[in-house]
């Protein structure tokens, strides 16, 4: 007679929210931070620190961070090619931005963006692919 009572009522069950993990975040934060100090020491050739050059390190570190946690939470609903589509894109285009700040041309900083984000889409596709569900 008594299990009625401790049965959970249909529908009612408990809500609960899902907090992101510590790593969600702290590793997008981590990369923009690389990549911010590494664009501003690119940019300032060992000379004094002068702020645009710092703006251009925390904007570039900002949207990189943005764009890697942005890239992480969605990451779960999109097949595995275009997520190694994604993390290629995400990679590629950030070298190819760093190449660029060091005064070398559109065109090789453009061909290198491309050679190391196409590796780096092979690299996350067999990554990805070998160890989904």
């Amino acid at each position: 007679m008594a299990t009625h009572a401790s049965m959970p009522a249909r529908g009612a069950a408990p809500a609960r929210t899902k907090r992101p993990s510590t790593l969600s975040w702290a590793m997008p934060v981590t990369l923009g931070v690389i990549l911010g100090w590494w664009a501003t020491s690119i940019v300032r050739g060992g000379g004094v620190l002068t702020g645009t050059q710092l703006a251009l390190g925390l904007i570039s570190g900002a949207v990189l961070a943005a764009l890697c946690y942005a890239l992480g939470r969605a990451q779960k609903r999109l097949p595995v090619e275009a997520k190694a589509v994604a993390y290629g894109t995400l990679f590629g285009g950030s070298v190819g931005f760093l190449y660029s700040l060091s005064d070398k041309s559109v065109l090789a900083a453009s061909v290198l963006g491309l050679v190391t984000g196409a590796a780096m889409l092979v690299c996350a596709f067999y990554a990805f692919y070998v160890t989904q569900d």
